[in-house]
């Protein structure tokens, strides 16, 4: 009887030590999974919040001549010295209107202008064998392994007066003078499609991947047509590739600077050449963080409406 008590006693021990240790293992697993989500906010307070609250405590400020080059936030008897003088400068002032109303038409257009090439070139190659598919995405994402200023500088040599382009027209005879393709809104235009163009397709490459084929051989056989089944089956399923890939090339173009300075010229109004010129020219840092955070709002707008697009979308079809 004493030997089964003992045994009884070693199992209940032994049981309780698997116990302690399962609820250590859970507990470390509830304390890694709260910092895998926790990590992203930090991340996202760090470096998005913290800054955006920075330029904004800076929009709120007067310029003067010190550094840094804006009036402290309270004065010295700790009442508050901010003020909206910057942003109601910026609605008064039409030429700001002007270049952000620019800077949204020439992004909406570069968006449209990707989403057109970039479809029938994501849809090709999701329909390619698996080595053909292999060789189209290596091409794809080739120009990132040279850096981007010397692909902008390659337009510039492709564009300008005596550059490839007026050359060979003048060399087929169907121009005797060149064209003034540099320095304008159409030469921006292509710099802007060939640098973010791959930017959509890979997007619309991953979610049209994911599509299975055979559903447009079943609608084709019940009696659709090519169009009628593309507008029913492909066009749904490649949505949401289709808005990650819009709003990858609109936002990055909406403030681009590069590609309108050295294509579109040194007049050129675009909202990232204002932005540079206010900060490091005029040293006139409240006004170009108003500037900035008009920016970010005209962004912020764009990416709710389309993330409202695409959770309705997902109700309709659950």
């Amino acid at each position: 009887m004493g030997r089964q008590s003992v045994g009884f006693l070693d199992a209940k021990q032994r049981s309780g030590f698997a116990g302690l240790v399962a609820n250590g293992i859970k507990s470390n697993d509830d304390l890694w999974r709260r910092f895998a989500i926790a990590a992203p906010y930090l991340w996202l307070l760090v470096f998005f919040l913290a800054p955006f609250a920075i330029i904004l405590k800076i929009s709120l400020a007067d310029p003067v001549l010190a550094m840094p080059p804006y009036s402290p936030s309270f004065d010295s008897d700790g009442s508050p010295s901010m003020s909206l003088s910057n942003y109601g400068f910026l609605l008064s002032d039409k030429l700001y209107a002007i270049t952000y109303l620019r800077s949204v038409v020439m992004a909406l257009i570069t968006t449209v202008l990707c989403l057109l090439l970039g479809f029938p070139m994501a849809y090709g190659i999701a329909r390619s064998s698996p080595t053909t598919r292999s060789l189209l995405l290596l091409l794809v994402v080739l120009p990132f392994w040279i850096s981007f200023l010397l692909r902008v500088y390659a337009w510039m040599g492709l564009m300008n007066n005596h550059g490839v382009i007026n050359n060979l027209l003048i060399w087929i005879g169907l121009i005797e003078q060149p064209l003034r393709i540099m320095y304008t809104d159409f030469a921006t235009a292509v710099g802007l499609v060939y640098s973010y163009l791959p930017f959509m397709i890979l997007p619309l490459y991953a979610a049209l991947e994911r599509m299975d084929m055979d559903l447009i051989d079943a609608a084709q056989d019940l009696g659709a047509s090519r169009t009628r089944a593309f507008w029913d089956i492909t066009w749904p399923l490649a949505k949401p590739g289709t808005f990650a890939g819009c709003l990858l090339v609109f936002i990055p173009a909406m403030g681009e600077y590069v590609i309108p300075y050295l294509l579109g010229g040194p007049d050129s109004l675009f909202i990232g050449r204002v932005l540079f010129d206010e900060f490091f020219n005029n040293r006139d840092w409240p006004l170009a963080s108003a500037v900035a955070i008009i920016l970010l709002l005209l962004l912020v707008v764009p990416i709710v409406l389309l993330q409202r697009a695409q959770a309705r979308d997902e109700e309709q079809v659950v």
